[in-house]
């Protein structure tokens, strides 16, 4: 298993030490494991599928070295009550995301409002952090170019929701443990 660079300890910090990694902390650790050449260099690629080698993140944390053939991508989902961030260490990748806070529990069906669509393109050495229920998809747009990131979370994931969207509707479709993804 490869292991990315070691979250450095805060010194003097007040918080706990069960409170876990914040954003800023994920993202630093996600930019420095990007920067990593011989991390980069262990993933497997595949030219078909997407690959993943889970890694050692900070404090706890979930973290991922990804492949991402072209034309691949997430499709819709969230972490749940997770908070992330990822970096794109190689290629270029496409975030669409909602700006909206989604109900946790207990829908099916969403009509969603006007202006709520937000895109970004995160080319090599640009990432960004999110917080709790942020639901997006990330995309390699690229007809010829495999991308690599890396992403980390805290909590670990304790579930994912999965979505389709056609228009202003988003629909939950399934909802998907660790069992289903490691």
């Amino acid at each position: 298993m490869a292991s990315a660079p070691a979250v450095p300890a805060r010194v003097g910090s007040a918080r706990a030490a069960s409170a876990g990694p914040t954003v800023d902390e994920l993202l630093d650790f996600v930019r420095r494991a990007a920067e990593d050449e011989a991390l980069i260099a262990s993933l497997p690629l595949d030219p078909e599928g997407r690959t993943w080698v889970r890694l050692d993140g900070p404090g706890g944390s979930e973290a991922w070295l990804i492949g991402w053939p072209p034309g691949t991508g997430t499709g819709w989902h969230d972490h749940a009550d997770s908070v992330g961030a990822f970096t794109t260490a190689s290629g270029t990748l496409k975030e669409h995301s909602l700006a909206v806070r989604l109900p946790t529990d207990g829908w099916k069906t969403l009509e969603l409002n006007e202006g709520v669509d937000r895109s970004r393109e995160l080319a090599a050495g640009q990432g960004r952090a999110f917080g709790q229920n942020h639901v997006h998809e990330v995309l390699n747009e690229s007809d010829s170019v495999h991308a690599v990131s890396v992403h980390a979370y805290y909590p670990p994931l304790p579930r994912i929701r999965r979505f389709s969207r056609t228009g202003a509707v988003l629909r939950l479709e399934q909802t998907e443990s660790p069992e289903d993804w490691q």
